[in-house]
């Protein structure tokens, strides 16, 4: 005498359940028949998971092409020095590996970001202001023209920093180093914190250095007398 009965199935499908409802009975030949029917809905269950899994890494990529995607650029080496051109504003902080990270379409802009012998130069001219993010180990030199600005992402931890400053460049750096050496020229702007135990500044008559938050040991500061070009505007005020 054979037993009657039924048992259910259940697939999800995102928020979605399937239910599969099928009356059966316990013969041997019955169970072969389920063990099939079985088979078939698990199959059709991996391949819906599939489908759904596809789609939603499609929509992912699609969702990072978007105007505030970064880029985050690979294989650029060791960063002992930094060079940045134009109109770059440039955000650097400490780490135990050297990574770059673009804030906007680089690959689409007349933007150039490159790295070689452990010199990251970075350099955009466009109205918009090209925003990188550099992690970097162990970071020696930073050199900033134009109208470039550099700010530092937390405190900077060096042993030795060289900082360099021209045209109306502008730097805000919180350090934390052994020995740092700055050098703003032209109509360049630093303003620097922190605690510094050897701290030596060179700056231009026509320069400004904001460094009453830094703390130094040993202190020296040398202004410079050198002459700089008056631009147009300035010009035709006189």
């Amino acid at each position: 005498m054979s037993n009657t009965g039924c048992f259910a199935v259940t697939f999800t499908r995102a928020n979605r359940h399937i239910y599969v409802f099928n009356n059966t009975t316990y013969s041997t030949h019955n169970q072969n028949i389920n063990k099939m029917k079985t088979t078939i809905l698990t199959m059709v269950a991996v391949m819906i998971m599939a489908v759904v899994t596809t789609k939603n890494t499609y929509a992912n990529v699609n969702n990072n092409n978007n105007d505030d995607a970064s880029v985050t650029l690979t294989h650029m080496g060791k960063i002992n020095k930094i060079e940045i051109h134009g109109n770059v504003e440039l955000f650097v902080s400490d780490g135990t590996a050297d990574q770059v990270k673009v804030y906007n379409k680089y690959y689409s802009e007349s933007a150039l970001v490159q790295s070689q012998n452990g010199v990251l130069r970075i350099s955009s001219y466009k109205n918009e202001k090209l925003v990188v993010w550099v992690t970097a180990a162990d970071l020696q030199a930073i050199s900033a023209y134009d109208n470039a600005e550099v700010k530092s992402f937390g405190k900077l931890e060096r042993l030795d920093l060289e900082v360099n400053l021209y045209n109306t460049a502008s730097a805000d750096l919180k350090l934390d180093a052994y020995k740092a050496t700055i050098n703003v020229n032209d109509r360049a702007k630093a303003n620097i914190s922190g605690t510094v135990n050897d701290y030596n500044l060179t700056q231009d008559q026509s320069a400004t250095v904001n460094n009453s938050n830094l703390a130094a040991v040993n202190s020296s500061k040398k202004v410079t007398n050198k002459f700089v070009k008056a631009d147009s505007s300035e010009l035709a005020i006189l």
